[in-house]
């Protein structure tokens, strides 16, 4: 059945061939041997599963997993003990495998990786075909299945491709300020090898967030909504706890399921759970009293994904961040729309005391102070630092 399956892939793939100048063709039989493709992986899972499976063959599922495993370990073994290559497999996966030749050139890479392909090939019995790829110059492995570097596919392409597997610039589960910073600073690893730029980088991007400079738009989350009926009672969901408020205000307005509900992170006081500090975007626009928690977006969101990268050549990011003034932002709202408004204790978190007349205010120095020029005793910063941290 599986050689059937094999047969027929190879038979739509040349197809695709002789039909690559029509599009609309070469998009259906591209799906085709896809589903081949998925059909002929997915056996050994089919076949294993005995307690719920339809056709369950153990036998068939552990030989599989088996001669896979097998001829990948005899390819990987070729590899290291051929010492004309001077090469080492330093990562193998099911079908795949990456091999460093460490000090050599792009040109002298392919060379060797054609000739490891041919030789891998030639020790197994056909079907089996070993391919050559691509070249990854530089490259970083993360770990299994996460991995990002600049791809070189034939030997006279000049320009890369900036090619990553399983880290945060392919996925969408954070926002889109973490996937641009992290490819940007990655770029900037590969091309220039300095640090300090990333690091001035990451602090320009984190003082933007800290000074409410930073556009909202690259702050949001976006996680699918599976239904009410579908959660557990008492989960802590954002989707489900936005989509609980917007029902309270209209119940026509709960989203489809599998639409993604937007969401942002907001300051609140102290203590307070993640789980309430959970906003519609359009609420934050619409009140000037609620600005984006910049801590929790940066420690927990931004500088995670840095950190796995740059910890691999010894960086520590966070101390980038530790290094960074304090900053202590209110909300830009008029002291007469705050009177005309019933208040919460929570949006006076972030008042100050007057470094000069020593009065509270949103403002760091108060508008009678600012209206009169002083002269400022030198520690009227510590008098400001201590009330920041007393508070």
């Amino acid at each position: 059945m599986l050689e059937e399956i094999l047969k027929t892939r190879i038979m739509v793939k040349q197809s695709m061939k002789a039909y690559k100048h029509d599009k609309a063709i070469t998009r259906m039989l591209e799906a085709r041997q896809l589903g081949l493709k998925y059909i002929a992986n997915f056996t050994y899972g089919y076949t294993a599963a005995n307690f719920s499976g339809r056709m369950p063959c153990i036998e068939l599922g552990d030989s599989i997993v088996h001669k896979a495993r097998e001829t990948l370990e005899r390819a990987i073994k070729l590899v290291n003990d051929t010492k004309k290559w001077g090469a080492h497999v330093v990562y193998g996966d099911t079908d795949s495998m990456f091999v460093l030749l460490k000090g050599a050139t792009k040109e002298q890479s392919f060379k060797i990786g054609q000739e490891i392909a041919e030789a891998v090939t030639a020790t197994n019995p056909k079907p089996v075909k070993l391919k050559f790829e691509k070249v990854y110059l530089p490259c970083v492995l993360q770990t299994k299945k996460r991995y990002v570097g600049y791809m070189y596919e034939t030997l006279d392409q000049k320009d890369p491709v900036f090619d990553a597997k399983g880290i945060e610039t392919v996925r969408r589960d954070s926002c889109p300020a973490v996937s641009k910073i992290l490819e940007c600073s990655i770029k900037l690893l590969f091309e220039t090898r300095d640090i300090s730029q990333i690091k001035q980088y990451v602090q320009n991007q984190c003082m933007k967030l800290l000074e409410g400079k930073a556009s909202i738009q690259d702050f949001i989350f976006a996680k699918e909504y599976r239904g009410s009926s579908a959660y557990k009672p008492g989960s802590c969901v954002p989707a489900l706890e936005i989509t609980r408020r917007m029902l309270a205000y209209d119940r026509r307005s709960e989203p489809r399921v599998g639409e993604r509900v937007p969401y942002v992170i907001v300051y609140g006081m102290p203590g307070l759970p993640l789980i309430q500090l959970v906003r519609r975007p359009i609420e934050v626009l619409q009140d000037p009293n609620l600005r984006l928690n910049a801590t929790y977006y940066i420690t927990k969101q931004i500088l995670p994904p840095l950190a796995r990268v740059f910890s691999l050549i010894g960086i520590d990011v966070f101390s980038w961040y530790h290094e960074l003034p304090r900053i202590q932002k209110t909300a830009s709202t008029a002291r007469s729309e705050l009177e005309g408004r019933k208040g919460t204790i929570s949006q006076y978190f972030t008042t100050l005391h007057c470094p000069v007349c020593d009065e509270l205010t949103q403002y760091g120095i108060c508008n009678k102070c600012r209206s009169q020029p002083q002269h400022v005793c030198p520690c009227a910063s510590l008098l400001l630092g201590f009330a920041v941290c007393f508070l």
